[in-house]
């Protein structure tokens, strides 16, 4: 479903309607990973902006590591640059709501170029920054590194694929089916609105895992804090979903 066109109409799953308009960005978030860690609502509220409400599941908040390639981005109307469009990405997420639309709020981005990370952070205001990104696939065992500067290890993890979900639970629609994600400037709230088809979820076997939270706070000093440690509460992997972005709404 590489058609725009095809897209947009594949919208039975979405929680409201599409956004008015007409969708700004064209992007693919492929050969997704998933961890996610429940964070103590009382420590996590001190990250989130306080025009936005923390979002909870069952009275328990969450914080999340995404690690993807974005492919394929472009703006309307134009072809994807495959020196800017595709990069590695890992961000760390939580989730909130506002107005009753539920979404995403970034404590941190990273990207494996960085010229990539300077457009994106330019275009979208987004707190996107240069790191070390590393992945391989090899005899079926996937390898997702996010390194300092200095080349030493913040996240590793080396997984392989399970069955994939038919059925998701309500608490994995929870954490992956969001269709907004928002960004604090100043005196105001921005709200960037999207749209893609449902994600489809792999169980994976997480066979080494490695998080060092004090190199993550080198590499963001925000997330000194942020009691990001053991291995995930959950976890999934998904082939991607092709996405479409709207411009940014106050």
């Amino acid at each position: 479903m590489n058609n725009p066109k095809q897209i947009i109409q594949d919208i039975a799953h979405r929680p409201w309607g599409l956004p008015q308009g007409v969708w700004a960005y064209y992007q693919e978030w492929n050969r997704s990973l998933f961890l996610h860690w429940k964070i103590p609502t009382d420590i996590l509220q001190s990250f989130i902006p306080h025009r936005l409400i923390l979002d909870t599941f069952d009275k328990e908040s969450w914080v999340s590591v995404v690690a993807f390639t974005m492919e394929n981005v472009r703006p309307r109307g134009l072809p994807p640059f495959s020196p800017i469009s595709d990069f590695h990405e890992l961000n760390l997420r939580t989730y909130v709501t506002t107005d009753g639309k539920p979404g995403v709020y970034f404590l941190h981005i990273s990207a494996h170029k960085q010229f990539s990370a300077w457009v994106a952070k330019r275009l979208s205001g987004l707190p996107y920054e240069k790191s070390e990104i590393h992945r391989t696939l090899n005899d079926g065992i996937h390898t997702y590194a996010l390194f300092n500067r200095k080349q030493r290890i913040a996240l590793k993890a080396e997984f392989t694929l399970k069955d994939g979900i038919r059925t998701k639970s309500a608490l994995d629609s929870w954490l992956t089916e969001r269709y907004c994600l928002y960004l604090d400037r100043g005196n105001k709230l921005i709200r960037y609105e999207i749209h893609h088809s449902e994600w489809k979820l792999y169980h994976i076997d997480l066979q080494k895992f490695i998080i060092d939270p004090s190199v993550l706070s080198t590499i963001n000093p925000g997330l000194r804090n942020l009691p990001l440690v053991g291995k995930p509460d959950m976890m999934n992997y998904s082939e991607g979903v092709k996405v479409l972005a709207w411009s940014r709404r106050l």
